[in-house]
């Protein structure tokens, strides 16, 4: 798990890279929680969802927004962390420009910087969002969501409410051609502080049934 250094908008940024295993391999960015609640890349969480696509073959990146670990620049409320993850994004494809997919997962605040990425980058076909932050920020800009993907929740959250999660899945399920899954955990927290492996277990089912090559999803 090499570390690297990407030239980011305001200078450098940390992250670690799985290189792919094979030739055309997928690529996976799992992006982590919010800098100012002391996330970073070594988030459980975020190591979780980077190693299950590691195993599973993907060309797999994790990486600290500005001013987080190593990564130069300060805080800039979400607009800054967009612009990292796009050049993050485009430092894996000049690496691996014959991946012929890409996925995008991410935590909390990570789940809305990835979903906001998606609708910039076409090549983006499955996203998986951990607790995104609906009663928080503005999740509008998903008109039409160009990609399926699975959304989880904990019915416990203190922190995003798995009412307006509820909202945005329902909102997103009006929309044609693509299909959005929704899992909710059991009393978990919004950490998933007892619950990680259920939530992983959701995860991984989702992306088993994604990744199958008879899978409806595309």
């Amino acid at each position: 798990m090499p570390e690297v250094i990407i030239p980011g908008p305001e200078g450098r940024l940390e992250g670690r890279f799985s290189p792919p295993p094979r030739p055309r391999a997928p690529v996976a960015m799992i992006l982590h929680p919010h800098p100012q609640g002391g996330g970073t890349m070594n988030d459980r969480i975020t190591q979780a969802l980077y190693k299950t696509f590691q195993r599973r073959g993907f060309a797999t990146l994790r990486f600290n927004f500005r001013g987080v670990g190593k990564s130069q620049g300060t805080f800039d409320n979400g607009v800054g962390e967009l612009s990292d993850a796009a050049a993050a994004l485009d430092w894996v494809q000049s690496f691996h420009p014959e991946a012929q997919t890409t996925w995008i997962a991410g935590f909390s605040f990570g789940a809305w910087i990835g979903m906001q990425l998606l609708m910039r980058r076409p090549e983006v076909r499955g996203f998986i969002s951990i607790a995104p932050p609906a009663n928080m920020y503005d999740f509008t800009f998903l008109a039409p969501c160009p990609a399926s993907g699975i959304i989880v929740q904990g019915t416990g959250d203190e922190v995003v409410t798995p009412g307006a999660v509820q909202k945005l899945v329902d909102k997103l399920r009006t929309q044609k051609h693509i299909t959005i899954h929704h899992d909710e955990i059991p009393r978990a927290n919004h950490f998933f502080e007892h619950e990680l492996d259920e939530m992983m277990r959701a995860v991984d089912n989702y992306l088993d049934m994604r990744l199958d090559p008879n899978s409806p999803i595309k």
